[in-house]
């Protein structure tokens, strides 16, 4: 006798004769038997009975909890913690969501019906063997915990990864989970990191501790370049840029001798957040200055001698010993006046040499004023020397009343109030938007306390201005400037005690 399966046994198929209470009956038979379908026992962990009904009981609570600890984080971040920083707030939202979502799922399953106790044994045995597969996850899960905790990789800190698998990833940290770290890469992707890799491969933070960093330009010119000349470039393409920081103040570094080129480095100091815009920027800035002062941009060469002698031409003369006329070099621009000529320019910096003016070279600013800026005031105490690079500025006698003269671009005032700090003599205002290149006392001062030879040139050059010196001796003891220690009645030794005293020599 061919036998049945049961939930067929009671099975009646609707037809078009069949009235309501047959249909009736017909669907309460489907019921019935899905229910003991869902009901059939699948498995029994323990003391417990896993059934259909059972696991999609628990997928719906699971899939509740997912979504619940989505809302409680966004919640937490957005809302209870919004007044707290980026960083904290993403710690503490990411571990109270995962608690969140750790007890509910331990309430689910034991409302469930699920007994937890009969059931951490077989799951402690099922963990011995799936430990080795799941080893990368809990290892990736500690690791979270340590970057939440230490805190040394944040939210919106921009970090490059030393690792082969993700090939010099530069990008900013936007989350940071249990179980990875998602970064925003610099052409705005998206990258998910396992927490593992972050934890066991060297990880450069340039916004660890502040969002300044050093920006590191090469450059390489020609051996017939001028050294002085090629560093107050660099130095000069720093501060066209408004975006290098001026403290720490840009250096150019003159680092080796090359086998083609001689080998600068400019070194400023940017926000990470613009380190590479700044970058390309002044790549543009450098070039054009170089190329403005017929300063050639070195590159490598080679020189091909042929052992073998070449055919003669019908004159008898080797065909390599026709010369060609060698291309014609484009025309060369006029050289502007440089700031190294300017401050030679300046008697008491007229015997430095050049090394000793790229030192100034180094200490000094570029500062811009609109037209209408006030730069000092008559009777102001004297502490900045001025070279007018762009511009006009008026220098007014402001008691009187009177235009004394106007200042062109080359020219320079100041330099006797930075050397002796004596009070301004007249007003100086700019009158045509002006670019200036500024040294002021502290950074001069610093200059002389580390190379002291540039004071006894200094000095030197004041002997020579006696009377000038004299005069301004003068006006300070009318006005009991001058101190009883420093008087003398030999103007250049007061200068020389006056120059120690100020600088702190």
């Amino acid at each position: 006798m061919r036998s049945q399966q049961p939930w067929r046994s009671n099975l009646i198929w609707p037809t078009e004769s069949l009235n309501s209470a047959a249909m009736m009956d017909f669907f309460s038979s489907i019921f019935q038997q899905l229910g003991r379908l869902f009901s059939t026992r699948l498995i029994e962990l323990g003391n417990t009975e896993i059934t259909l009904r059972l696991l999609v009981s628990l997928s719906i609570w699971l899939t509740l909890i997912l979504f619940t600890i989505g809302l409680v984080k966004r919640f937490l971040k957005r809302q209870l913690l919004a007044g707290i920083d980026a960083n904290n707030r993403e710690a503490i939202a990411t571990l109270v969501s995962y608690a969140v979502g750790a007890i509910a799922i331990l309430v689910a399953v034991q409302n469930s019906g699920i007994n937890l106790r009969s059931l951490g044994i077989v799951l402690g045995g099922l963990g011995v063997g799936s430990g080795f597969g799941l080893q990368h996850i809990a290892d990736d899960f500690i690791s979270g915990l340590i970057l939440l905790f230490e805190r040394t990789l944040k939210v919106n800190d921009l970090i490059e990864l030393d690792s082969y698998r993700f090939d010099g990833l530069v990008g900013r940290i936007i989350e940071v989970n249990l179980r990875s770290t998602i970064v925003r890469t610099l052409d705005d992707g998206d990258v998910v990191i396992p927490n593992n890799q972050i934890i066991k491969n060297r990880v450069l933070n340039w916004s660890h501790d502040t969002s300044v960093a050093r920006l590191k330009i090469p450059v390489g010119v020609s051996y017939d370049s001028d050294p002085v000349l090629v560093s107050e470039l660099l130095l000069k393409s720093a501060y066209m840029e408004p975006a290098v920081s001026s403290k720490p103040m840009p250096k150019a570094m003159f680092l080796s001798f090359g086998e083609d080129a001689l080998m600068f480095e400019l070194w400023v100091w940017v926000n990470v957040n613009q380190r590479f815009v700044v970058q390309s920027s002044l790549h543009f800035t450098i070039e054009y200055n170089l190329r403005q002062h017929n300063v050639e941009i070195a590159f490598p060469q080679r020189d091909v001698w042929i052992r073998n002698l070449p055919p003669q031409g019908e004159s008898g003369i080797p065909l390599f010993d026709r010369r060609i006329p060698p291309l014609e070099r484009r025309t060369s621009l006029a050289a502007p006046t440089t700031l190294r000529d300017m401050l030679r320019q300046v008697s008491y910096f007229a015997d430095f040499n050049d090394l000793e003016l790229r030192q100034l070279i180094e200490i000094g600013y570029r500062q811009r004023s609109l037209a209408g800026t006030t730069l000092f005031h008559e009777g102001d105490s004297g502490a900045s020397f001025y070279i007018l690079l762009e511009g006009k500025v008026d220098i007014l006698a402001e008691k009187l009343n009177r235009h004394l003269a106007t200042l062109e671009p080359g020219q320079f005032f100041g330099e006797v109030a930075l050397l002796l700090g004596v009070p301004r003599t007249a007003m100086a205002r700019v009158s045509e938007d002006a670019l200036l290149f500024v040294i002021n006392q502290p950074s001069f001062s610093d200059l002389l306390r580390r190379y002291p030879d540039l004071s006894n040139l200094v000095v030197q050059a004041m002997a020579k201005h006696r009377d000038e010196l004299a005069q301004r001796q003068r006006e300070m003891r009318a006005l009991n400037l001058v101190d009883s220690s420093e008087d003398d009645v030999n103007p250049v030794i007061w200068a020389r005690k006056r120059l120690k005293r100020m600088f702190d020599l």
